[in-house]
Order: structure tokens, then sequence, then C-alpha cells
């Protein structure tokens, strides 16, 4: 017997079995965490053995979105075969499989590897849908309890859902231990899921695309029409029904619908498991979506065609919601939509009406069959399909009785796609999720969260509806900031600053704010964290304030307003405390700003962080050009070549370009982030992270950085030498003449203005350098221009 796995157990090295496009992209995501990880394939029956895992790791360089988060992250990927390098198996911690879904593949793999496995490593499968328990049956007595399913959702990168599996044999604390891992190492959300086919996620999204395809026949709707209808007209992702299947791709989709025909022959929606005719024709003839440029749709040229039933060809796909049903769903009251909805003799009306209560009733009948409770059906759609709310929560926001009765009327009226009855707890509650818990259909009864020590770390998780957020004490609170704590012991040394204004965007009022709240953070607490609950860290400055002054041509007003910008910052920089900046989603402009200048910055993996002023036609001005010429200086210092121009060319590119970090750890390749910035990989831990951070600072005595006063500069050699590259590119067409004088700004701005090269400044001479660059372009027409066009449409201008 093996020995019992703590809850704390290590994961040091992880093995992929599988260089597939899903065992691939896991294995790039364990290395955006850091985790050491060994990907195995089959030994190429010519020339290099590795050439398949060799193939697939050169195809991780090539996929959109980027599996990886930085390209050095290969580096932690190592290369192995089955014929070689099997023993490698012993160095490592967890195992995953993920080859195809083939059970009699799975149990000659798990043959060959078990001898090799440690005694206490967890071994688990990355099946989208196979019965855990068949699998474990091809596994050694003495690996069963470490055995269970692990499904991640593709891409494993950015698809925040890990579907975690037992069979009736796994060792709980061993779950437990994974859970952990896979939440707080690799940044994803778990649902317990049981082990019937699909499981949770699958189960109920293929049946909802069935349920779609099923009406759509038998409304006569379009593919395009049905996407236009389930993307976000419905709180649902884009790629809707239709390119979502192309997306998966059609044979993907036909298998996980095989699945359920196959192990489900007593379901009573089974006669609808079935690929539809032209789903079938279509895979027939190897058109299976993305993956092949056609599917359910085609690209021809920039035009997008769809396949059209009638004709059984393509035709533009211009489907569009009516207007009649436009007007439905932009009601706000959950209730009166779906009734209007339901009441509607409108194709698309009675459309979304079928496909909501048919997925309503699927889930009702089958709650206890496929998930502990309704919270997890609800999450796993949230995080597995993008659905901003789950079925349960959409029933239960639309009046749980009164769309309870609608569905027993239209069962008892043959209008829905099966005749289950609905269970009987459906009409003895009024709401699937209440404070106290989720309802559970095999314990007859309300079940609470989960509480990991991995959950705690979540201050403020994903809540489903019925549930309460946790209490905030407000300390102080201006026009567009509020300083907050929790009840705890952090809260009593780090409060929270948080930007009330709309996408955390920067103006005088939140200025204003910042330096107060670091005020009374400097008096009464140790530390101070600035964190945004919901949305961006900041899009940056709030050109809506800015505009009206720019109009009427106060440039003496808009100097001072990057005045005070430039002392927000240098007050996040300069403070008596702690200040740590954290950091999810985008941190844009001056939001970089803020970030840069602080001590420390706690950023979730998918933050993309950028200074995009010149976007606008404009340069950093809230000291971001002057806090790149003092690390330039820094590292100029500490090289052989004493040259600053080695630093700045680099990050004159990032702010000439406007470029935005496609991750954390890309924001550090681009100098956006300090090395030392800690990057957290699941958003919903940052702000446990960043105030235990704050705390430790503050008690390792820290200090703040001192204004600097002797700071190396490139000046006039420096300008020229980036002006050339500008001239080159105006020259060849590559940018306009007011890109040109932008950028140029920028180089002034970095280099410490037109003085000698080697000349020693100060902070504050930079900060003016900038300042004025910054108010000189304000006062072109072509600056104006741009900023009046992204007011105005929300797109850059090119002038």
């Amino acid at each position: 017997m093996s020995r019992p796995i703590p809850l704390q157990f290590r994961i040091r090295r992880v093995a992929v079995l599988g260089a597939g496009v899903m065992g691939a992209q896991i294995a790039a995501h364990c290395a955006n965490a850091n985790v050491s990880v060994v990907l195995f394939d089959l030994a190429a029956k010519e020339g290099d053995p590795d050439a398949i895992v060799r193939r697939a790791l050169d195809g991780l360089k090539k996929l959109e979105p980027a599996p990886l988060a930085t390209a050095d992250r290969l580096a932690l990927i190592d290369i192995a075969n089955y014929d070689r390098d099997l023993a490698r198996l012993a160095d490592c911690d967890l195992v995953i499989e993920a080859i195809a879904e083939r059970m009699d593949w799975k149990h000659g793999l798990y043959a060959k590897v078990a001898p090799h496995l440690r005694a206490d490593a967890i071994f688990a499968s990355n099946t989208s849908g196979l019965s855990i328990n068949a699998l474990a049956d091809g596994c050694p007595d003495s690996l069963r309890s470490r055995f269970c399913g692990v499904h991640f959702f593709n891409p494993p990168r950015y698809m925040s859902l890990v579907e975690l599996i037992p069979s009736r044999s796994t060792d709980a604390a061993l779950l437990d231990a994974l859970e952990t891992f896979l939440t707080t190492t690799l940044g994803k959300s778990v649902v317990r899921a049981l082990d019937t086919p699909n499981f949770v996620a699958n189960r109920v999204g293929v049946f909802s695309m069935l349920a779609a395809m099923h009406h759509t026949e038998r409304l006569g709707l379009g593919f395009d029409e049905v996407d236009a209808l389930t993307g976000p007209a419905i709180g649902r992702p884009k790629s809707a029904t239709y390119r979502t299947a192309d997306v998966v791709g059609l044979d993907t989709l036909l298998h996980v619908v095989k699945t359920m025909t196959d192990h489900l022959p007593a379901d009573p929606w089974h006669r609808y498991y079935t690929a539809p005719a032209w789903l079938a024709a279509l895979v027939g003839r190897g058109a299976l979506g993305q993956k092949t440029k056609a599917g359910v749709y085609r690209k021809d040229g920039r035009q997008i065609k769809v396949l059209d039933l009638a004709t059984q060809d393509y035709r533009d796909a211009a489907g569009a919601v009516a207007e009649e049903v436009q007007v439905i769903l932009a009601e706000r009251d959950p209730q009166m939509k779906l009734a209007a909805l339901r009441a509607s003799a409108h194709p698309q009306a009675q459309f979304l009406w079928s496909v909501f209560r048919d997925v309503f009733h699927y889930v009702a009948v089958h709650l206890g069959d496929i998930a502990h409770s309704a919270r997890d059906v609800d999450f796993a759609m949230r995080w597995g399909f993008g659905w901003q709310a789950g079925p349960f929560e959409t029933w239960q926001a639309a009046g749980w009785q009164q769309v309870s009765g609608w569905l027993r009327d239209d069962i008892a009226a043959g209008r829905t796609m099966s005749d289950a009855p609905l269970p009987a707890w459906v009409f003895e509650r009024h709401a699937a999720h209440e404070a106290a818990g989720s309802w559970s259909a095999s314990a007859a009864a309300l079940q609470p969260r989960a509480s990991l020590p991995a959950h705690a770390r979540q201050l403020f998780p994903e809540l489903v509806l019925g549930e309460m957020p946790r209490a905030t004490h407000t300390i102080w609170e201006g026009d567009e900031v509020r300083l907050w704590t929790l009840d705890d012991a952090d809260g009593a040394r780090a409060p929270v600053l948080s930007f009330k204004s709309r996408m955390s965007a920067i103006g005088p009022k939140v200025l204003e704010g910042v330096r107060e709240a670091i005020a009374r953070a400097e008096r009464d607490f140790d530390a101070l964290v600035i964190w945004q609950p919901q949305g961006p860290f900041s899009v940056g400055a709030n050109l809506k304030q800015i505009r009206p002054v720019l109009e009427a041509g106060d440039f003496k007003a808009l100097d001072g307003v990057i005045n005070d910008f430039q002392q927000a910052s240098q007050a996040i920089k300069h403070a008596q405390i702690p200040v740590i900046t954290a950091v999810q989603n985008m941190a844009l402009g001056g939001g970089c700003e803020f970030v840069m200048h602080s001590p420390r910055a706690v950023v979730a993996l998918e933050s993309y962080i950028g200074l995009v002023e010149a976007g606008v036609g404009l340069i950093p001005a809230g000291g971001g050009c002057k806090e790149f010429a003092l690390r330039a200086a820094r590292a100029a210092e500490a090289s052989a070549t004493k040259d600053p121009m080695n630093f700045l060319q680099s990050v004159f590119q990032t702010i000439a370009m406007a470029q935005v970090s496609k991750s954390a750890r890309h924001a550090q390749e681009l100098g956006l982030l300090k090395p030392d910035d800690v990057v957290v990989m699941h958003a919903h831990e940052l702000l446990h992270v960043a105030r235990r951070n704050a705390v430790a600072m503050a008690d390792s005595a820290w200090r703040p950085a001192l204004q600097a006063s002797n700071i190396m500069v490139a000046g006039r050699s420096g300008i020229a030498t980036l002006d050339m590259m500008l001239v080159n590119m105006r020259e060849g067409g590559l940018i306009s003449a007011h890109d040109y004088r932008v950028a140029r700004a920028a180089a002034v701005a970095l280099c410490g203005g037109e003085i000698e090269t080697g000349s020693r400044v100060s902070e504050q001479w930079l900060l003016e350098v900038e300042r004025a660059e910054f108010v000189a372009l304000l006062r072109t027409p072509e600056t104006q221009a741009r900023i009046a066009h992204m007011m105005d449409t929300g797109k850059p201008l090119r002038n």
C-alpha cells in the first residue's frame, strides 16, 4: 500500500504523456507556471526519435492564442519518448496522460508506464469523457488509489475550468493535493465531477448545442442567424453555437456526442444523441471546422461564408437578430425577458425560449447524475463554455417557480425534447442557490462550498446567484476612489485602495484620491495595496475628463493635470510605507506607470500591460519615461560599456509601437515589470498574495527608494541614434510624419532632453522633460484629432 499523500504535497516535476494538441499545451501551461515538465510521445520510426515531440514544441510557437506566456518557457519542457526515456518518470510527482480517446490505447500505455512511476506519484488522465473507473481498471492495483481524471479545457492556458474526477478507489487526500496544485500553481478553477459520460461541462454544453441544432432545423433558421442569437446577445461567447463547433472541431464534437450515444442508452434524451445528417456529411468529406479551414463556416478571401441547409452550399454569412427580438433581449429584468421570449411568436424568440427551456429541463432531471450540486453545473458552464450565467442561475434569476410552471406546462403539452417529468424537488424549492449553499439532488440538501486552504486564498471568489460577497469596511471614500479593509489581521495593517471610475480610468479625482489614501495609510497603517475588485487595473488616463479642457485650449490646466499625475506616481514610489499594486486584466498608459512606480507589483499571469499613449499621439508622462531613463542609467552603471542605450533602444520600441504585453511574464521581458515583481497564476488569489507581500515588506523594515539626483542620461547622441532609426522608417513609408514626431518626443524624454551625453540629472528634471514633450504634443492638431477619434470610435487614428 502506498504511503498517504499530504495535503501540501509539492508537485515539483510533471510528465505529460502525449504531445498532441492538448498534451503539448498542458505541458506549455505547466512551464508558464515555472513547473519543470517532460513531454513524452512515441519514438519516430525514422530519423530523430524525438521528432514527434520536437514538432509539437515547434507548433506551440505558432499557435494563436499563444499557449506560452513567453518564448523562453520552452526551455522548461524536456523532450522524451517511450522507447528510451520511461525511467525519467521516476523523477515526476504528477503524470498526466493525454493521448487519443481510445480506451485500449490508454490501457496499453498504462501497462507500459506503471512500473516506472514513483510509489507516491499521482497518475491522471486528461480524458474528456471516458469512464474514469474503466480507465482505472487498466492500472495495477497499487496505482488505483493514485489515479484520477483531470480534464483540462482547450486552450489550457486560457480556459479556467479543470474537471477533477475520482474513480471509486481514488485517495481523498490525493484529490485535495491535486486540486490545490491545479488551483494555486496552475491558476485553474476546479469542479469535482462524477464519473459519468462527458462529465459536467461537456455533458451540458454538448446537449445545449444539440438542442440548438434541433430547434434550428425545426424553426428553419440559418446557422449564422442562430449564432447571432446565441452569442453575446444572451451572455455567451462570440463564437456562439456553430462557430464554437468549428473551433472545437466537428469530428471532436461527433466523438463527444458518440460517447453519450454509446453510454447513455436509457437517457430520456437518447434519441437526440446523434449527429444531424448535415454534420455527419461535413465530417465525411473532411470539412472539420477551423483546423481544415471549412466546416459550418468557410472563409473566402475576406468574406465569411456559411453552410445553407436548403442549397447544401455556402452563402455569405449575414445572420442578424430581428428588431423585435432585439427589443426583448434589451430588457434588463430577467423575468420579463424570458416571459417575453416565451410569449413571442417570432421564430427567433421561440428558438431562444425552446433552447433555454430544454436545457433547464435537462439539468433538472440529470442534476443528481452529473454533478454534486447546482453550483458545480453553473460554474462548469461559466468556466468551461464561457457563459456569463449557468443554467440554474438563469432559471433562478427569471423566477424559479414561474419558470418551473412553464416547464411543467410545456412538458405536458409535448413541446419539449423529452417527456421526462421534472423531479419533485424542483417544485419544493424556491431557488437552486441560497446563501447557505447550492442544491444537491443526490444529497437532497443544500451543499456549502468546499473549504480547502487553497480556497481561503481567494478572498473574493466567483459567486453564484444567491451567494453573498464578503463584507468590507470603508475607511475613507473620495469621489472616484475608496479606501477599505477586511476585518482580519492583514486588513488591520494593509488596507486596499480601489478606483470607482469606469474601467478604473485615471482622472483628477483619482489622482487626488491616490495621494490622500497614501497619506492616510502612512499615518494609520503599515502598507497599502491598490487593487480593483472588478475589471482592469486601469486603462490609463481618463480622456473623457481631459477632452473638454483640451478643446478649450487650456494648456496651462493640462500641464497642471500632468504634474498631478507625476506627483501621484512619485507618491506611490516614495511613500513611507510599501504601496503594492495588484494587477489583473489591463494596466495601460497611466495604469502601467502606477505599476512601474510601485516598489512591488503582484500581477496575475493573464495581465496585459503597456504604455499605449502613442496610439493617441502622446508619450508616457506620468513618470513612465522617467522610470525607463532611470533604469537605463542603473543598468549602464552596472555594465562594462556604461552605455544606457543598451537598455533604451528596446524600451523605446516598446513605447513608440505602443506595445502591450501578452502576459505578466512578457511584461517582465519588456521591462514594464521588475524582475522581482510577483506573478500569480490564479487571479482570485491576487489580493491575498499582494496583502501578504505588503505586510512582509513592512515587517522587513522596508524603506522607500530615495529621490535620485545623479542619473546619467543618453542626451543628444542617444536622441540622434533613435532619430536615425525613425527617419529611415518615415522615409520608407512605415510611419507617418506625426508618428515620427510622437516617437521623437519619446526619444527626447527617454534620453533626458537635448543635453550633453553622459550628463547627470535628477528625477525631477526627467519629469519636467517628459511633461514638456507631452504638452507640446497636445498642442498639435494631429494629436488632438487622434484623441477625438479614439473617444468617438474607440479605435486609433493613423494621421
